[in-house]
């Protein structure tokens, strides 16, 4: 087998969500031959004692070939912090796996991390691979895996030749979408994509990701993802930093080792309408939008 992507794992605050994290990737059955490298993130004023309590949990951690805490001084924010690991361990290993601190994953991510790095490395359109997907209606009718153009962040991994493409400048950017592109990239608007990007713009969110899909989609590139989700997000429930909370996006965790990736490098078009229609549809009717806005608030 060729050598193994590390794990990049991004903690913060959240002791409780960082041990069941660790936890389910200890149980993947390619744990104990991967390096993992914790970035930890330096305090906010006030929140010391949390990122303390992580920090203490982090000295614990078995069931790996290596672990690494990096304990960063100084707080970088999310965004600047993920950038600086996966650009370290691109340039060091060539291709990395992440994770964030809010993360349940099935006990064959690892395998499919692996099995998909190595099954497309050379495949200059593919620049991205996912381990979650949204609870689609369909997913028995689509194929195991399938590419499709927008890059999750729920789990996901990529390869030193892809991350070079990444542009952090959001000016650079904007000045590559017109209207057409504006549309695509955002899954004929049923997505807030371009709004994320603007929202950067004016400095109302610090998103890496949005800059990192806009990044893959004006090189016309493309991400692998599973049908059946094997990632859960569990940041859903109020604590994370950019994420409400509510459980549209709450999914089954498949069990399932993955053993299919499509030879031919095109979107698969069937998979793209069932995320259209699960997107457009996923926030419910207006008395469901209504309860679920006052479950978040109150």
């Amino acid at each position: 087998m060729k050598a193994l992507a590390p794990i990049a794992l991004f903690v913060y605050n959240r002791p409780e969500h960082t041990r069941r994290t660790i936890k389910f990737l200890q149980q993947n059955f390619l744990a104990k031959e991967s390096r993992l490298f914790v970035f930890s993130d330096g305090p906010k004023r006030g929140h010391e004692p949390y990122v303390n309590e992580v920090r203490e949990l982090l000295k614990g951690i078995e069931g790996f070939k290596s672990v690494e805490v990096v304990e960063r001084e100084k707080n970088l924010g999310l965004a600047d912090s993920i950038i600086d690991g996966v650009t370290r361990l691109t340039e060091e290993y060539g291709k990395v796996i992440v994770f964030e601190d809010d993360l349940l994953s099935s006990p064959y991510s690892l395998q499919y991390f692996n099995d998909a790095l190595n099954h497309y490395a050379l495949e200059e359109r593919v620049m991205h691979i996912c381990a979650y997907m949204y609870p689609l209606k369909n997913a028995s009718t689509l194929p195991e895996t399938f590419l499709y153009r927008a890059a999750g962040s729920w789990g996901w991994a990529t390869w030193k030749r892809a991350w070079e493409y990444f542009e952090p400048n959001i000016d650079k950017i904007i000045q590559q979408f017109d209207s057409s592109k504006i549309n695509d990239f955002s899954i004929d608007r049923t997505m807030n994509f371009w709004k994320q990007v603007n929202e950067f713009k004016r400095g109302q969110n610090n998103s890496w990701a949005i800059r990192w899909y806009a990044s893959i989609f004006l090189k016309n590139g493309l991400c692998l993802n599973p049908a059946h989700s094997l990632i859960d997000n569990i940041g859903h429930d109020g604590t994370g930093v950019h994420s409400g909370k509510n459980s549209m996006y709450s999914v089954s965790i498949s069990n399932h080792h993955v053993s299919y990736f499509p030879e031919k490098i095109e979107e698969n078009r069937e998979a793209y309408l069932a995320i259209r229609e699960f997107l457009k549809h996923r926030k419910g009717n207006l008395w469901q939008r209504i309860v679920r806005f006052a479950r978040e608030k109150f």
